[in-house]
């Protein structure tokens, strides 16, 4: 998901199956912050749908008719983005968290 920043536009095609990737990993590993990651998901797809509707109609601003704040409608992608990051860091969190606490072997077991 983070590589994806780097251009928005051509960038939704990474970031949107990311969210997707992270949410389904939430679900399958039955996290608490299934909600959450599923609504970052949702946000970004609604976002990346207005984002590519604004771009087939020609963009905002200049000559296109449209005023700039027709990107308000593509608000969504970035918010879903950054809620989408920070789930997915929660959740790293508490799977690395549950890991310690069951022992598992591999698992930082703490100073030696």
């Amino acid at each position: 998901m983070v590589l994806g920043a780097v251009d928005p536009l051509e960038g939704s095609l990474v970031i949107l199956p990311g969210s997707l990737l992270v949410a389904l990993g939430a679900f399958l590993g039955r996290s608490r912050w299934l909600v959450l990651l599923m609504w970052a998901f949702i946000l970004v797809a609604i976002g990346v749908g207005a984002l590519f509707g604004l771009s087939a109609l020609g963009g905002v601003g200049g000559r296109t008719g449209r005023s700039m704040w027709w990107l308000l409608v593509v608000l969504p992608y970035p918010a879903g983005w950054i809620v989408g990051l920070v789930g997915a860091v929660l959740r790293l969190k508490d799977a690395s968290r549950a890991r310690v606490q069951a022992g598992q072997p591999g698992a930082a077991t703490g100073p030696s």
